[in-house]
């Protein structure tokens, strides 16, 4: 293991992450589970991109076949690129009926922040304090914790507003968080800046995914109209069904963006991402920009993406998703009862998790605690992760195919590891 480490720092450089205090080895992967090169079977419990499970035979089928066929760029024709948008934008409302393929949601964002330039003639951007959006030059600025140490100035165009706390900010219908949007964008107005979009995960999944009520997004979205800017939602985590009640994030919040942007799960971890919009802002984008894609929108990327949209149909993972969600929240809850140092538990379909506190009454963040845990059911076979402003919150976000009796492996293992996991190290 020391050896493989050490080969990584050499050939791909310095500071290059990991995940967990002993890192994990893993040379396979079917559905939910994931096996370590000593043979060892792990539960994945975090990773999104293989969305409808490690090696599906259907996507994988489908890579295939058209692998042995033909992969080429999209300046050939091709029916594959258009059957596959066809059917993406079909789950949309109109006039959200185009699109752009890409290779990563990195990309997607960085067209989506050009296609506010392109509409708005500014370039001003709101984004929340504890969020990620990317890793280009000019989204990479969009997330306060990621913000490289040497840039290009890009932070003056950047306004970044108090993100949503269900736990410990009091903002029920989403006004207080709309007054912060409304500053910062008379901010970026007064400045001579303009204001251009403000972008957000419709259910703030870095942030901590807050509860919302229905329609919470609502008051924002309508400042952003109002000011004459772009709505995008980044929908990378939120989106094809993982929510559960919907298939997008943003119908969950019950507004309509301008431009949504999506990639890891699109094609069940093959590179495939894209950017859906109206006609218009296409057409200005078009006309504006000079954009190609050697890779995005490939005939084997749209073959592999067709058939996750296939798999989540045929198998029907947005149900499963709200179904295990509830039972989930239903788990941790009952733990809550257990332990104290559950400050609070909340889920929206298949991404639920738990915040600990050193103590209720102050909700001070027990960051410390949640990587003990984090780290101890590695070792007992689960696979997690923690996130949110002071990374305290437990990142649960398995694979679509999740189960009942993968759920009660996930929480009686959890029981067991909080049990002998004292909250002070």
């Amino acid at each position: 293991m020391r050896d493989l480490v050490d080969r990584r720092r050499q050939l791909l450089g310095p500071n290059i992450s990991t995940f967990y205090e002993e890192p994990i080895h893993i040379v396979r992967g079917e559905g939910v589970w994931l096996w370590d090169n000593e043979g060892r079977r792990y539960l994945d419990c975090y990773n999104n991109v293989p969305h409808v499970g490690h090696c599906n035979p259907r996507v994988v089928d489908a890579l295939c076949a058209q692998a042995r066929t033909l992969n080429t760029h999209t300046r050939y024709l091709h029916e594959g690129i258009l059957d596959y948008v066809e059917r993406l934008t079909a789950t949309f409302e109109d006039p959200l009926s185009t699109a752009i393929m890409t290779c990563t949601g990195s990309e997607a964002n960085d067209i989506a922040l050009r296609m506010a330039e392109a509409m708005t003639g500014n370039r001003g951007i709101v984004a929340t304090d504890a969020t990620y959006h990317g890793n280009t030059t000019l989204v990479s600025h969009l997330s306060k914790s990621n913000v490289p140490e040497v840039g290009f100035g890009l932070g003056g165009y950047l306004r970044h507003v108090e993100a949503p706390d269900s736990y410990r900010i009091e903002d029920p219908d989403g006004t207080r968080f709309a007054s912060h949007v409304a500053r910062a964008v008379e901010d970026l107005q007064s400045s001579g800046i303009g204001f251009a979009a403000m972008i957000v995960c419709p259910i703030f999944l870095n942030e901590g995914f807050p509860a919302q009520s229905e329609g919470w997004l609502r008051p924002a979205a309508d400042v952003v109209r109002k000011a004459g800017g772009l709505l995008i939602c980044d929908e990378v985590q939120s989106g094809f069904g993982r929510c559960g009640s919907h298939f997008w994030g943003h119908q969950k919040q019950g507004v309509r963006p301008d431009i949504v942007t999506m990639g890891k799960p699109m094609g069940n971890g093959h590179p495939v991402a894209g950017v859906v919009t109206t006609p218009e802002i296409m057409e200005r984008f078009r006309t504006s920009f000079r954009y190609f894609n050697t890779f995005g929108g490939n005939p084997v990327s749209c073959a592999a993406a067709m058939a996750v949209l296939d798999e989540l149909e045929q198998e029907n993972l947005q149900d499963n998703a709200a179904k295990i969600g509830r039972m989930a929240h239903e788990r941790l809850s009952a733990m809550a009862e257990k332990y104290d140092v559950i400050g609070d538990v909340r889920q929206s379909g298949m991404v639920f998790g738990a915040e600990f506190v050193l103590d209720r009454a102050t909700k001070a963040p027990a960051g410390d605690y949640a990587d003990r845990v984090v780290n101890a059911m590695r070792h007992h076979g689960i696979l997690l992760s923690r996130l949110g402003r002071y990374k305290n919150t437990l990142k649960i976000r398995p694979p679509m195919p999740f189960g009942e009796g993968h759920l009660d492996l996930l929480i009686d293992t959890l029981d067991a590891v909080m049990a002998k996991t004292p909250i002070a190290a």
